[in-house]
């Protein structure tokens, strides 16, 4: 059992892990360095911020939801054949529930294309050249 919780937590830090542009080491960046690049990156995604929706607690929320729901039916298929169809729903729900908070997370952590096009476009705009995300 404890093993599986440091799995799942390991799991669920890497999911929390974000993506951030990868910018051409072009003659603007070596101009302004490393440290200048790195906070133009956090301001344009401040102003993506401002302007795309995320959506990210909505998503989990809903991949929670949905993941309980199906664990639910299934468990309680499994558990009528074995003649508890109550508690096979209990423990469907949960591990559906879990897995689907889990997948909702994962989803979640990676910003949408818009998103990351508007924060390219800020970029380009100060002189970087982005060429994709990691």
């Amino acid at each position: 059992m404890h093993t599986v919780a440091v799995l799942v937590l390991a799991l669920t830090l890497a999911g929390c892990a974000a993506s951030t542009p990868v910018l051409y080491p072009n003659a603007h960046l070596s101009r302004v360095g490393q440290p200048q690049a790195q906070r133009d990156i956090v301001e344009c995604r401040q102003f993506a911020d401002q302007y795309v929706a995320s959506g990210g607690a909505g998503a989990v929320a809903g991949s929670t939801a949905v993941g309980g729901g199906a664990g639910a039916a299934i468990g309680a298929a499994g558990g009528a054949v074995r003649g508890s169809p109550g508690t096979g729903a209990a423990v469907g729900a949960a591990t559906g529930a879990t897995a689907g908070f889990l997948r909702g997370l994962f989803k979640a952590s990676e910003p949408s294309p818009v998103y990351k096009n508007f924060v390219n476009h800020c970029l380009r705009e100060r002189g970087y050249e982005p060429v994709g995300w990691q």
